[in-house]
């Protein structure tokens, strides 16, 4: 019966390990959106920006107009359909949130009828 309840105790020790790692990995990965360094310079309307190193948002000192470009397309050494504009945290409350996308309907004083965007 010892036995039984050692190894009872030490499984749930792993579980919850693992669920404090997943819990760990999630919170980071979540503040990290997807980016890339793109030359502002670069646009073409077939393809989108140029991507160049990372080296270029960094440094003041580049021969590129480097800038962060969020959650877009990557096709090739191009990327489209992001914005330059970091997307915001998605809210823990009710009621969800856009993160940036899409058109949020509804709300306090929206009234009936109302097209929200």
């Amino acid at each position: 019966m010892a036995d039984a309840r050692g190894q009872l105790r030490s499984g749930t020790v792993v579980l919850g390990g693992m669920g404090l790692l997943a819990a760990a990995l999630t919170a980071c990965s979540s503040d990290d959106p997807d980016k890339r360094c793109v030359d502002r310079d670069s646009y073409n309307l077939a393809k989108g920006y140029k991507l160049v190193a990372d080296k270029n948002c960094k440094s003041a000192k580049s021969s590129v107009n480097g800038a962060w470009y969020y959650e877009g397309e990557k096709s090739g050494d191009w990327v489209d359909g992001g914005s330059f504009t970091k997307p915001r945290k998605a809210s823990s409350g009710s009621g969800g949130s856009t993160g940036g996308h899409g058109v949020s309907r509804g709300g306090f004083g929206s009234g009936k009828g109302s097209s929200g965007g």
